[in-house]
């Protein structure tokens, strides 16, 4: 209870006291049931904090050994630490798509990466969208790539506030697009265009949540904090190139701009301990697909441990990624959760710990609240499904299906695996193909497959 209501609490016991009248605590009591009333339990501030490009074991939590990730490991021993988290898409746009809105990509309207006319279409409801009406503050603060055009900024989808970047990244001192053409400067302040030559964005974006935070700390509020780290360019500062120096390329430059990042997320959990709202603050990390192994990227850098894959695959390593939740004195504190749950589970859960109405229409997602307080807890019944162009993957159980997958040149024999059953309990690593031992379940989860496509063709809700 608050100061006020324990003041008020104690006056009437005090009243009553040994010698009181029954009626006089009765009247006590409906006293402090008006104060109860009139004080209610401070709705939790969320803080989500989207990593970009993030390997599937790049926190020393997760099995990293070269890293340094004090501040997430931090995070994961102040809470819980999922190991079969999934996103429901590889790439940026889509992945942004289905977080926040709680929907499939398909459902979402947003199957690839977000283009100058098309982003997230505005009928959809964002995790901002369904916090505001309970009074609270919004903010989305670094990368969006959910559109640029009139309708699909982040102030047009329930932020109150913005800061950053709307393509798919940016040159952290220029601030401009250098990777689509035609080149253009890509930094804004809600939808005011600002100019910050020379200042390292990272720095810049820790800064503004820093604020943010300081000027709602009165009031609950949501933090979107999506850094473009360790996306291209990797441009880390100067102490972490040097820490890392013993290591080859690309690796060495990855690991420098994510431990970069691990500072900058430091600095922001640290705001919200100094402020003392740390017991008030359910904060989630998570990361939108797994590592890129893009020539821009240095052909690669992430690890994505014993899964197969990396960005744009469907393989484990493509979506299944850290995802650590913490919110001190609510849920658990270092414990492990082995259940699968997904990305769009976040906007029915949130909503759920922030007593929150759902929005209407279909959701993906599920509330898994009794999954982050139980170990024990059985994961929800569920079919994951995904679909990126051609390619496509069901999970049903232990079963997983992929279909047309990105070819790897480093992995020979790959034409025999456009159809792969895997069994992840057996195999996690997906390299034995079932799919001769087991044609009759990979005809059932083709099914499966073209079932959920018919009901996306035929509406989407």
């Amino acid at each position: 209870m608050d100061e006020q209501t324990r003041r008020d609490f104690l006056k009437i016991i005090g009243a009553a006291g040994l010698g009181g009248s029954f009626s006089s605590l009765l009247n006590g009591c409906s006293h402090l049931e008006s104060s109860l009333i009139s004080h209610p339990a401070r709705r939790p501030n969320v803080v989500f904090i989207f990593t970009d490009d993030q390997g599937s074991v790049d926190v020393n939590c997760y099995g990293a050994k070269d890293l340094y990730t004090p501040n997430m490991d931090r995070l994961a021993r102040q809470g819980v630490r999922f190991t079969q988290f999934y996103v429901r898409a590889p790439i940026c746009s889509p992945s942004r798509a289905s977080l926040l809105t709680g929907r499939t990509p398909q459902h979402a309207g947003l199957t690839d990466n977000a283009k100058s006319d098309k982003g997230l279409p505005s009928q959809e409801l964002t995790i901002a969208e369904v916090l505001k009406p309970l009074g609270y503050r919004t903010a989305c603060i670094g990368k969006w790539h959910l559109g640029a055009g009139p309708g699909t900024r982040p102030n047009d989808q329930g932020f109150d506030e913005f800061f950053g970047h709307l393509s798919g990244c940016i040159d952290n001192y220029s601030h401009f697009a250098h990777w689509k053409k035609p080149t253009h400067h890509d930094l804004w302040e809600n939808d005011k265009e600002i100019w910050a030559e020379g200042s390292f964005f990272p720095d810049l974006v820790a800064q503004k949540a820093c604020r943010f935070i300081q000027r709602n700390r009165r009031n609950p509020f949501f933090l979107y904090l999506a850094f473009n780290m360790p996306h291209y360019p990797l441009q880390a500062r100067a102490k972490y190139r040097r820490m890392y120096a013993h290591l080859e390329e690309p690796r060495k430059s990855y690991a420098a701009f994510l431990s970069n990042l691990d500072e900058k997320i430091g600095q922001v959990v640290g705001t919200i301990d100094r402020l003392g709202l740390r017991k008030d603050t359910l904060i989630v990390l998570l990361s939108d697909n797994g590592h890129s192994t893009e020539a821009r990227n240095n052909y690669g850098g992430g690890s994505a441990g014993p899964y197969r894959g990396f960005k744009s695959s469907l393989w484990e390593g493509g979506i299944r990624l850290p995802c650590i939740v913490s919110w001190p004195g609510h849920i658990p504190q270092n414990e492990v959760r082995d259940q699968v749950a997904a990305s769009t589970d976040w906007l029915p859960t949130i909503a759920a710990y922030c007593s929150a109405a759902l929005p209407p229409g279909l959701l993906d997602g599920l509330d898994i609240r009794s999954v982050i307080a139980s170990s024990q807890a059985s994961s929800p019944p569920r079919i994951l499904h995904w679909q990126l162009y051609e390619q496509w993957a069901v999970r049903d159980g232990d079963w997983k299906l992929v279909v047309n997958p990105p070819l790897d040149p480093k992995t020979p024999g790959q034409l025999s695996d456009l159809v792969f059953l895997g069994n992840l309990a057996q195999d996690v690593s997906e390299t034995h193909n079932f799919a001769r031992e087991h044609p009759e379940i990979v005809d059932r989860l083709t099914k499966l497959h073209q079932d959920w496509v018919r009901l996306n063709n035929n509406s989407r809700p």
